[in-house]
C-alpha cells in the first residue's frame, strides 16, 4: 500500500467484491476516489507508474476474464442535489447526481423528492456514473431522455470539461463513451431533466399487463414498484447469483434484412419478433433467439445460463477457484455461435471485457 497526499492505493487487490459476476481477478494496483481531487491524484499516480487506469463503478457490467496489471480506480464520488429549474420549465427541474450514486437508491430518492421520470428504470444495478456510458433503459426509457449534461475528467490532461447530450451521441445501449471518446473521460456527474408533475409511462408491454386488472388512477409509486416486481421475477439477485445482468444486447436490423433472415432457407419462417424503432429499423429480442434454441438452464464448468432468462449468464462457482471467467465467455461464444447458425444473427456482448480473453 502507499499513499500520494490524500490518495491511497493498494496493490494486489483481489476485485471480486467489485464485480457483480464475483470473478477473482486481481488488480495490480487499486485506489477509491471520493473527490476530483483523488480522481487528479490517480490520474498522475498512474503516469508516474507507466499504468493504464480502469474506471470502475458499481461493477454490473464488467466482465474481468484475468488479473489486472492497472490502476484500477473505484468511483466513490457521492451526492444528489437540485442544480437549478430546466432553463426555467416551471414543471421540470434539473437534478445533479455525482457519478458514484447507486443508481436504484437514486430513482428511489427522486421519487421521495417529488422528482418524477425515472421510475421505468428502477432495479437497474450499477452507478449513476455508468448509466451515461451504457444508457441504460428498460420498460420504455432510457436515460438519454431525461439527460441534460455531464461533467468529467479527461484522462489524459486533467481538465474537468462539461458534454451536452449531443456530444455523446446516444443511442441504443451506446454512447460515444463506447466509441469515440472511449477510454478517455472519467465522468464525475451527470445531471438530468426530472418533472415535478408525474409522468406516468405503462405503454411498454410488460407494464400494460401488469396494469391489465387495474382501477384507477396510477402513481409513479405504482410504476416503481411494478417494474421492480417485473425485473425480480425474471431476473437473479446478484447478491445471491452472481451475473452481470443482460450478457448481450437486442440486435437492431434493417427492414431488409429482416426480410432477407425471414426468407433464407425457410427457417425462421417470419416467426421472430421484432418491435419498431426510428428511421426503419427493429429491435428484435435476444432472449427469444436463446430460448427457442433450448439453451436456457446450459451449464459449462462454472458458469451457466440462467433457467429463467437467457440473457443471463451466471457464476455458480463464486465461493470456489475455478476460473470461472473463462467458462462464462466460453459459454458467450457457444450461445453466439448457436443464434448465428440457426437466426444468421450476429449477438453482442453487452458488459466490458477486461483482460485477456
Amino acid at each position: 500500500m502507499s499513499r500520494s497526499y490524500g490518495l491511497v492505493v493498494e496493490t494486489d487487490k483481489c476485485l471480486q467484491s467489485y464485480n457483480s459476476l464475483g470473478l477473482l481477478s486481481v488488480a495490480s494496483h487499486f485506489c477509491t476516489a471520493s473527490s476530483i481531487a483523488h480522481i487528479l491524484e490517480a490520474l498522475a499516480y498512474a503516469k508516474t507508474n507507466q499504468l493504464d487506469i480502469i474506471p470502475l463503478g458499481g461493477g454490473s457490467n464488467v466482465v474481468f476474464a484475468s488479473d489486472l496489471r492497472c490502476l484500477v480506480v473505484c468511483i466513490s464520488l457521492l451526492g444528489i442535489k437540485v442544480s437549478g429549474t430546466d432553463g426555467g420549465t416551471p414543471n421540470s427541474v434539473a437534478v445533479r447526481f455525482a457519478a458514484g450514486e447507486n443508481w436504484d437508491h437514486a430513482v428511489r430518492y427522486c421519487l421521495s423528492q417529488g422528482w418524477y421520470g425515472l421510475e421505468n428504470l428502477a432495479c437497474i444495478p450499477g452507478n449513476i456514473g455508468a448509466s451515461v456510458i451504457q444508457n441504460i433503459g428498460a420498460y420504455g426509457v432510457e436515460i438519454s431522455d431525461r439527460f441534460i449534461s455531464l461533467s468529467a475528467v479527461k484522462t489524459d490532461t486533467g481538465e474537468v470539461i462539461s458534454l451536452n447530450k449531443d456530444q455523446c451521441r446516444f443511442s441504443y445501449r451506446e454512447s460515444a463513451f463506447k466509441q469515440l471518446l472511449k477510454d478517455k473521460f472519467i465522468i464525475t456527474d451527470v445531471t438530468l431533466r426530472l418533472s415535478i408533475t408525474p409522468i406516468i409511462n405503462i405503454d411498454y408491454p410488460a407494464l400494460k399487463h401488469y396494469f391489465a386488472d387495474h382501477v384507477g388512477d396510477i402513481s409513479s409509486e405504482m410504476v416503481y414498484k411494478a417494474v421492480s416486481t417485473i425485473r425480480q421475477s425474471k431476473l437473479p439477485d446478484p447478491d445471491v447469483l452472481p451475473n452481470v445482468g443482460s450478457f448481450f444486447k437486442n440486435p437492431t436490423l434493417s427492414a431488409s434484412t429482416l426480410a432477407k433472415i425471414d426468407s433464407k432457407y425457410g427457417r425462421t419462417q417470419g416467426q421472430i419478433p421484432r418491435f419498431e424503432q426510428p428511421q426503419g429499423y427493429f429491435k428484435v429480442p435476444a432472449g427469444w433467439l436463446i430460448e427457442q434454441l433450448g439453451l436456457k438452464g446450459l451449464r459449462h464448468g462454472a458458469a451457466g445460463i440462467h433457467d429463467k432468462q437467457g440473457l443471463v449468464l451466471v457464476n455458480y462457482k463464486s465461493d470456489t477457484d475455478d476460473d470461472c471467467a473463462s467458462d462464462i465467455l466460453a459459454l458467450a461464444r457457444h450461445i453466439q455461435e448457436k443464434v448465428f447458425a440457426t437466426f444468421f444473427i450476429q449477438l453482442e456482448i453487452e458488459p466490458r471485457i477486461y483482460g485477456s480473453v
